[in-house]
């Protein structure tokens, strides 16, 4: 007789089903979606009333409904508050979903809500890597030849010199991780890529990369963003988020104008049904909902961010996402970085002096 070993854990995932445009009716969805895959396991959080309605409602959608539990959570934090709204709302389902992961019920949150409230759920509940002051949304986007990494994109408007300089670092082990690259390069996003261009920021901030020891090459443009001068790019959140949304917005136009071009003739026609899987594989590399969500990294924990206006397609994707993530362990590997790169610079210190 031969030793069957034991069957592996799934991954368990805490969903904010009250977080997002669309929400709870998409985000129950799309994790009734991801609960028809083997090896995870969802935690729905929200107002268990709601949520009960909506699984009912949503027959249709054949899941394994052993795979998703309830957890009650009576307030939400809407898109339009504040994000220290989450501080006075205790119960509300993002801090909840916050408090899943720091007690080890859930490897990760998902939220396609209030991003603020995210980052401050994320820094208050779960807690921020050693050596990290404010954690970064890094979003991948796709280029010629592969992946570009984005970071910070929306989690931090005003950043300043050490915590872009974080960022950086962040980037570094999230593209060796993720992109498999051994010395990934690094650009600073600014409105030229000679040195000295850019806003009194930009310009130290150029400095103390260069100083890093990463392999800085220096000031990027957007559009470098997506022509594979670089592997990672350094900007604030406010930029960063501009620069994703107008990506999302010329992604959905041009989709729209090649249908709408393909159907204007019957030659056109005939040529949309020769040349579709191509057109569809076009579609896919540009649809935000196909990537889902985006880790919020430097955390002790996993948290990812989806797109407040994502669809239950867009929830099932992001959940993969946040599960093939916390599978290969990489946002607590870049979190290990992290926190070596902070011994070490403490270390240099005191021997300095």
């Amino acid at each position: 007789m031969t030793n069957r070993s034991p069957a592996p854990e799934p991954t368990v995932i805490a969903v904010d089903a009250m977080g997002g445009d669309h929400a709870p009716r998409a985000v129950v969805e799309g994790a009734l979606l991801a609960a028809q895959e083997r090896g995870l396991r969802l935690l729905l959080v929200g107002r268990r009333d709601d949520l009960e309605r909506e699984i009912e409602e949503l027959e249709s959608v054949v899941a394994d409904l052993d795979r998703i539990e309830i957890v009650h959570a009576r307030e939400v934090v809407g898109m339009g508050e504040s994000a220290l709204a989450v501080r006075r709302k205790r119960d509300s389902s993002v801090r909840v979903c916050a408090r899943l992961v720091r007690e080890g019920r859930a490897a990760a949150m998902l939220t396609a809500g209030n991003t603020g409230a995210a980052l401050v759920a994320g820094k208050m509940v779960i807690g921020v890597a050693p050596g990290v002051d404010r954690p970064a949304l890094a979003v991948v986007l796709p280029r010629r030849d592969g992946s570009t990494i984005l970071l910070d994109a929306g989690a931090n408007v005003d950043s300043k010199l050490h915590q872009l300089r974080q960022f950086a670092v962040m980037g570094h082990y999230l593209a060796e991780q993720l992109l498999r690259l051994e010395s990934p390069r690094i650009g600073l996003l600014s409105i030229g890529e000679e040195v000295g261009k850019g806003t009194e920021l930009v310009r130290e901030v150029f400095k103390a990369l260069d100083a890093t020891g990463l392999n800085f090459v220096g000031n990027v443009e957007g559009g470098d963003v997506f022509n594979g001068a670089v592997d990672v790019v350094v900007c604030d959140g406010f930029v960063g988020n501009a620069i994703l949304k107008s990506a999302e917005s010329l992604g959905e136009f041009v989709s729209g104008q090649l249908r709408q071009e393909m159907g204007s003739t019957w030659r056109a026609r005939c040529g949309y049904l020769l040349a579709r899987p191509a057109f569809e594989r076009f579609k896919r590399r540009l649809d935000y909902s196909e990537y889902g969500g985006a880790p919020l990294l430097g955390l002790r924990g996993g948290c990812f961010v989806a797109h407040g206006r994502s669809s239950a397609h867009a929830i099932h994707s992001a959940v993969r996402r946040a599960v093939e993530f916390c599978e290969a362990g990489i946002h607590l590997k870049v979190s290990a970085k992290l926190a070596e790169v902070a011994y070490e610079t403490r270390s240099k210190a005191v021997v300095a002096g």
